[in-house]
């Protein structure tokens, strides 16, 4: 089967009214009253929860239309916020530096070790002398001398982890930590603007015209979750006959008539498109060509804000 969108069907209805009404008046574009609509979308598939408020209500801006399902993002932001406390915590210990109890605790380590290997070369004297005296193995000698030999590196280890704990943070882990954590605040402002995406409100004053979904079913990712209705009067749009679109350009008054309404209103033409509706000018002949049709929107004044949209108007032409 084939699909017209709204616009289409808005031509075929236009080019169908205009033609039967050539006969009796040739100056009148043929249209429909229109406000501006916007679409609010899903960012991410979940389950629609709450709808609270109705379609064909009124709503303003920020008002709550839709409530998808959270608790899995609530989840992602909870273990991004851990993530950041964790950097935070982290570089604060990098800020501070070693304290004072692992200052001493690391002295307390070297002295051990340089005691242990006082203790150590001693023992080495005392074997020398007895494998001297041929009271000792040589193979005694070589044992004291490799335990010697091991506590010396680990008295210089301790030594060392002494000197870095002295010198304090190096200034490159101090901004690597000041990276990760703002990689990780990032983050967090990311999923937390997702899980606030998942409450849909509405963006401006206007009419809740359509809530394509009903609760409980899952929407996927830019799926149209609401279309509203912009506030304020509507505007006629309308296709404008090529013998008169040479005359007609934006910002013009013209006169809209609106069945149901005895008196017309004056409107101001706010758009009209620079291409036709159908086939290119440039394969048409003179005949043909007075058959296009241009897609233009003439905004009513704030006296027609009540106009319901949908409704049939004619657009005088000069």
């Amino acid at each position: 089967m084939r699909m017209f969108n709204k616009s289409s069907l808005l031509f075929i209805s236009a080019l169908m009214l205009t033609s039967c009404s050539n006969s009796d008046d040739g100056s009148l574009a043929l249209g429909t009253l229109e406000r501006d609509r916007i679409t609010l979308s899903a960012t991410a598939a979940e389950v629609i929860t709450a709808l609270p408020i109705r379609e064909g209500s009124r709503v303003s801006r920020g008002d709550l239309l839709v409530e998808l399902d959270n608790s899995l993002q609530r989840t992602v932001v909870a273990k991004a916020e851990a993530d950041v406390q964790q950097f935070e915590a982290n570089l604060e210990k990098l800020r501070n530096g070693p304290r004072e109890e692992e200052i001493m605790a690391a002295e307390a380590r070297v002295e051990a070790a340089r005691a242990t290997l006082q203790e150590i070369i001693q023992d080495i004297r005392r074997t020398q002398r007895l494998v001297d005296q041929q009271l000792a193995s040589a193979a005694e000698l070589e044992t004291a001398q490799t335990r010697r030999d091991a506590r010396q590196a680990s008295m210089n280890e301790a030594e060392d982890q002494l000197l870095l704990l002295n010198a304090g943070t190096r200034v490159e882990d101090i901004r690597l930590a000041e990276a990760q954590l703002n990689a990780a605040l990032s983050v967090l402002d990311r999923e937390r603007q997702n899980l606030e995406n998942l409450t849909v409100h509405a963006t401006r004053d206007g009419i809740l015209d359509n809530l394509p979904w009903n609760e409980g079913e899952r929407v996927y990712m830019g799926a149209p979750l609401v279309i509203l209705l912009a506030e304020g009067p509507p505007f006629a749009r309308v296709y404008i006959p090529e013998p008169v679109r040479v005359q007609i350009s934006i910002g013009d008054s013209l006169v809209v008539r609106v069945d149901g309404i005895g008196q017309p209103v004056t409107g101001s033409v706010r758009w009209i498109s620079v291409e036709p509706a159908f086939t290119p000018y440039y394969a048409l002949n003179r005949e043909e060509r007075a058959r296009l049709m241009y897609l233009a929107e003439i905004q009513l004044p704030e006296s027609a804000a009540d106009l319901p949209s949908g409704l049939p108007a004619q657009v005088e032409l000069p």
